[in-house]
């Protein structure tokens, strides 16, 4: 059996057919709107004297590390869990390993 799926953009502004979704972002939410050649090239042109004279942004980052905070192999988690154990030191099977912990192993070592 044979299917066609047909995606029909339909202007946010006007019901009419749309031919492009225009993504934008202000205030740091983004957006999308579906709109028809004629809406969009107005949406541009009320954009383009603050988008001439603006500067491009720097992506925003995800989760940032905590100054001083260092990400660790799974071998040196591993590592680290078994010594606090043979210790007799609280560990989890996952997750992060107490600061105290690493710095008990660390000055072990």
């Amino acid at each position: 059996m044979a299917k066609q799926i047909q995606e029909i953009l339909i202007d946010d502004l006007d019901g009419g057919e749309a031919s492009e979704t225009v993504s934008f972002a202000l205030d740091g939410t983004s957006y999308e709107i579906d709109l028809s050649d004629v809406n969009a090239k107005k949406l541009r042109d009320a954009l383009s004297p603050f988008v001439a004279n603006a500067r491009r942004a720097s992506p925003p980052t995800s989760r940032r590390r905590r100054s001083g905070q260092r990400s660790m192999s799974r071998e040196k988690s591993a590592e680290i869990r078994s010594w606090a154990k043979a210790h007799g030191l609280p560990v989890s099977e996952r997750g992060r390993i107490a600061s105290s912990v690493v710095e008990q192993y660390e000055a072990a070592h």
